[in-house]
């Protein structure tokens, strides 16, 4: 069960300067939706937007409720749920058996390689899955893999 959105949260969202969809503060709410975003990776503010441009919305089967809560999807709960498995196998893998002098702490300013094992402060431990570009990398921790920011200077 998910924690329902407030100010101050985090929520993914599509990061209009980023142009993925990245790790974002809640700034603003309208009711129970977050209509302001801060982009945790560029510090960008701009409306809330959920999927990026031209992405196709959930259908309306999945969108139907019981008690507040989306109908399940069979199909779509099974995939989401292998893949968190996938990513929960492939991080005990990864971290099994290290001590914490194998884990790199986290910083902005350090530059990562794929493979590689990273402690950050607030996520935990975690390994780097992906370099997305000279900026930006991917780490995945205990639940989820995040995109983060790398090799930035002052």
């Amino acid at each position: 069960m998910s924690k329902p959105l407030r100010a101050g949260g985090e929520v993914d969202a599509w990061c209009t300067k980023c142009k993925l969809v990245l790790n974002h503060r809640v700034i603003a709410m309208v009711g129970s939706v977050p209509a302001r975003v801060e982009c945790s990776t560029c510090g960008s503010h701009h409306n809330f937007r959920a999927r990026a441009p031209g992405e196709k919305a959930p259908s309306a089967s999945t969108r139907a409720t019981t008690r507040g809560s989306p109908a399940p999807s069979s199909r779509g709960t099974s995939r989401v749920a292998a893949a968190a498995l996938d990513r929960a196998r492939e991080w005990e893998k990864a971290t099994s058996g290290k001590g914490i002098r194998d884990f790199r702490p986290y910083r902005v300013s350090e530059t990562f390689a794929e493979g590689e094992l990273v402690k950050h402060s607030k996520f935990g431990e975690g390994v780097v899955t992906r370099i997305l570009d000279a900026r930006k990398v991917e780490i995945l921790f205990r639940d989820e893999p995040r995109t983060l920011a790398q090799g930035l200077t002052d």
